[in-house]
């Protein structure tokens, strides 16, 4: 299928559905080997954001190790969607070997293959692209490699426009990158991707590693048009773990939580509700996957009848 270039129209905004949060579990099940979240069935949707770390590093953190890990969480979860940072072109080539019926979207920051990217993959059995664009977080957001606000690195964004085959509904996913370095860029970038959100009719996602915490500048800026799935949540699955672990395998509660799937309503009958959250902390032969745990969510669009 040829993708088309280009973006959404109008401003329209919706409220997000008002759902209770439950309890966190008091004893979280232990995730070593035991899926978090697992496949998910129609109506429900699923997006995971996972950074990977660079494909560079020494053992026991190399890629080459880590490799089966990471797949082996993703190919468990089966997310819808996945969105990923830092990944390499080979690096991620390699995990879509690794993967069963995923497609993906792929552009370095520096263009081309070159540098890590905000590479979008998903399950090509249940949601079909129909649009795609990559802007980077600086003044000209269409210039490749461009960067602004005393950045530490080119920072960029990657969206898709999906539809779901299981429902025809639509939604855009985005997935970023801020910057680890710049406080005043990770709020211009913030402000970048509440924008291009408010540019899309329907319901929305955001998703990435943000590099600040929930109570940063960063997420007052995006809270001001879209909510936090773990906050929205009907159901958190784990405690509010920390998602930069630093290749730590044990968890900690409030921790570092820098990775955030942030979302954004649709109208009448186009209604986006998070059904689960959680932070995955799962680990292979005593090792992280990666320096951060991946972040789900799980979501329906529309108003569900139970019969």
């Amino acid at each position: 299928m040829k993708l088309q270039r280009g973006g959404g129209s109008g401003a329209m905004v919706a409220t997000m559905d008002t759902v209770r949060n439950a309890a966190p579990p008091d004893q979280p099940p232990a995730l070593a080997g035991v899926p978090l979240v697992g496949p998910v069935a129609a109506p429900e949707l699923q997006v995971m954001t996972y950074n990977l770390k660079t494909a560079s590093g020494r053992a026991p953190h190399s890629w080459w190790k880590r490799r089966p890990f990471v797949a082996q969480v993703v190919r468990d979860e089966r997310p819808t969607v996945l969105c990923t940072q830092e990944g390499q072109f080979y690096q991620l080539r390699e995990l879509r070997e690794d993967l069963d019926g995923y497609d993906w979207v792929h552009l370095g920051c520096a263009g081309g293959s070159r540098s890590g990217s905000t590479a979008i993959l998903w399950d090509a059995s249940r949601v079909v692209p129909v649009a795609y664009d990559h802007l980077w977080l600086s003044r000209h957001p269409d210039r490749i490699g461009s960067r602004a606000w005393g950045t530490g690195a080119i920072r960029m964004l990657t969206w898709v426009r999906f539809e779901d085959k299981a429902t025809g509904k639509d939604f855009h996913v985005a997935n970023v990158h801020l910057d680890h370095r710049s406080e005043r860029a990770r709020r211009k970038g913030a402000a970048m991707c509440r924008d291009l959100l408010r540019g899309f009719q329907g319901p929305a996602v955001l998703a990435g590693d943000f590099n600040c915490r929930p109570d940063s500048e960063a997420h007052a800026v995006l809270a001001r048009d879209l909510a936090d799935a773990w906050d929205t949540a009907a159901t958190r699955l784990t405690p509010d773990w920390g998602t930069f672990n630093s290749w730590r395998t044990t968890p900690a509660e409030n921790g570092r939580r820098i990775d955030w799937i942030m979302v954004k309503s649709g109208p009448k009958r186009q209604e986006l509700t998070v059904r689960r959250a959680g932070v995955n902390t799962r680990t292979g032969d005593g090792l992280a996957p990666s320096d951060h745990w991946p972040v789900q969510a799980v979501f329906t669009i529309g108003r569900l009848c139970w019969f």
